[in-house]
């Protein structure tokens, strides 16, 4: 089941479009913080996102470029603002189509599940993980924390994979060595210390200091 997340202030419009989706077995998610958007986009871990332009606080535009950050996920620009200055601003922000408000519920169906089709049918869908404002992608073996983003070595991504799947609890050296390796049974034990150490200094020059903890004699964990 694909799962859509709506990010439209007009209560009445995202229940209609909630109600309607739902009955063609969309799981809908609507957001509910507009100064905010960027955690519950995370939590929901859409496969397509609908968005309004005019939205409180920050527009749809602000929002788009925020998602792209982080994530390659397919976004329907919805807007009564339907001239072609929004159009063509709503492709250049990274939306992949634009429908003008008023709109047909049959029409917009039709769009999301070609959108669909030509995001997932060949293309595994993006998984981020996020802990205290540092956004993991999976997909792209990158790591986004404020207006910075790291490109990560195989190793470095799966050393994050585990401690972010593990939120504040200590994972220990030898579980850490058989996620990196699959088996430890050729792992150099100093070859971890020299991931981890060179992963620290990566997190550190974008200002995530202290992200990666030491629990001595026993293994790392994210603070």
């Amino acid at each position: 089941m694909y799962k859509i997340f709506i990010v439209e202030d007009d209560e009445m419009i995202a229940a209609g479009l909630k109600r309607h989706l739902e009955s063609w077995d969309y799981e809908v998610i609507c957001a509910n913080d507009f100064t905010n958007i960027i955690p519950e986009y995370v939590s929901a871990a859409p496969q397509l996102v609908l968005m309004d332009i005019k939205l409180p606080f920050y527009n749809g535009y602000h929002w788009c470029s925020e998602i792209r950050k982080v994530s390659k996920v397919p976004i329907i620009f919805l807007s009564s603002a339907s001239d072609n200055m929004n159009i063509v601003m709503a492709v250049n922000m990274g939306g992949d189509d634009f429908v003008a408000k008023p709109f047909d519920m049959d029409v917009l169906t039709a769009k999301i599940q070609a959108l669909l089709r030509r995001s997932y049918d060949f293309v595994s869908q993006s998984v981020i993980l996020e802990h205290k404002g540092a956004m993991l992608n999976l997909t792209e073996a990158t790591l986004t924390y404020g207006d910075e983003k790291l490109e990560l070595t195989r190793n470095e991504l799966r050393i994050l994979q585990v401690l972010m799947e593990n939120k504040e609890k200590v994972v220990s050296r030898d579980t850490l060595m058989t996620r990196l390796w699959e088996s430890d049974s050729y792992v150099d034990e100093n070859t971890l210390s020299v991931n981890v150490n060179r992963l620290r200094k990566k997190l550190e020059s974008i200002g995530l200091e202290d992200y990666i903890q030491t629990k001595k004699g026993i293994g790392y964990r994210i603070g």
